[in-house]
């Protein structure tokens, strides 16, 4: 039998792929970034209420890394108290076409995605 050439997902060393998809592809992250482009810049307290079921900690953490790596700014206003807004940099701009596709694969699979669960959990 003829060994396959594969293409190679290092988990040793630098992989874009899982570097990537680790920092975003959690829910919290997509929510955040499609929250962000729907409502445009946003205070702290508007993103959590537009998502909802959101820790104050879990939103903050996602925040920062988002910040870290590029894709959300964030603005502190020298106000008593002071302001800080989040809107999507052009990185986070760019990269919400590819975000979109997903988020509009899910909506139009989701009836499929529940009823094949429901089938699994009762096979199981």
């Amino acid at each position: 039998m003829e060994e396959k050439n594969l293409k190679k997902f290092e988990a040793n060393g630098y992989c874009p792929v899982r570097d990537v998809v680790s920092r975003l592809g959690d829910k919290w992250s997509i929510l955040v970034l499609t929250t962000l482009k729907e409502n445009g810049r946003l205070r702290f307290s508007e993103i959590q209420r537009s998502i909802g079921d959101v820790s104050q900690r879990m939103l903050t953490v996602t925040l920062r890394s988002m910040e870290a790596d590029g894709i959300v700014r964030r603005e502190i206003y020298a106000e008593v108290p002071p302001r800080v807004e989040y809107e999507l940099t052009t990185l986070g701009e760019c990269l919400f076409p590819h975000l979109q596709a997903l988020v509009e694969w899910a909506q139009e699979h989701i009836d499929i995605i529940m009823q094949n669960r429901s089938i699994h959990h009762k096979n199981a």
